[in-house]
């Protein structure tokens, strides 16, 4: 078991009860058992988790469809875990959603974790959607600098030129500057 599993396993423990079914689940070399738990009715969020999890890190995109809706889920936990398994998923679609996710004003306060998973995926959507997110951020007593923060970070790992502007305008933010001109300077 890696770790992530580990810490997805200590996480959920509690949640299940730490029942049969959590420990079956946890263990399980079937993947069609795995698949049958995201499409079985009333399956408790703590299974599909798992399920998702493990099939994704298992590269089945089976599970590309639930591990999308715990990365937009309100628990930053449940977020990251689905992320790590979309990047180890290698779905095409992945980067697709992470993009809707991170660019959607509605969810914002959820929009943390995509960003990131943006940045690690490296995808044609990655420096777009972030550039949209950022730009977003920068307007006056707007509440989600960590977000505006992780979009300069991921501006700057990226080292898309394409970002300069957006770059050069966060460079005015207090806790932007020091991320914006340290991005700025991997640009070139």
């Amino acid at each position: 078991m890696d770790e992530e599993l580990r810490s997805l396993a200590r996480r959920l423990r509690g949640e299940s009860g730490g029942s049969a079914a959590y420990e079956r689940l946890l263990v399980t070399e079937d993947q069609e058992e795995l698949a049958g738990v995201l499409t079985e009715y009333e399956r408790p969020l703590w299974a599909r988790e798992i399920a998702a999890y493990r099939l994704g890190c298992a590269g089945d995109r089976r599970a590309f469809e639930a591990l999308v809706l715990l990365l937009n889920h309100r628990d930053p936990e449940r977020c990251v875990s689905a992320a790590h398994a979309l990047s180890r998923l290698a779905d095409p679609r992945t980067a697709r959603a992470a993009a809707a996710l991170a660019t959607n004003e509605l969810r914002v306060a959820y929009a943390l974790v995509p960003v990131r998973l943006l940045t690690r995926l490296r995808a044609p959507e990655s420096v777009p959607a972030l550039i949209t997110v950022l730009a977003r951020r920068l307007t006056p007593g707007d509440p989600h600098w960590r977000l505006a923060l992780a979009c300069v970070e991921g501006l700057g790992a990226l080292g898309d030129k394409r970002a300069a502007t957006v770059l050069r305008s966060a460079t005015t933010h207090p806790r932007l500057m020091a991320g914006a001109e340290a991005a700025l300077a991997r640009l070139g």
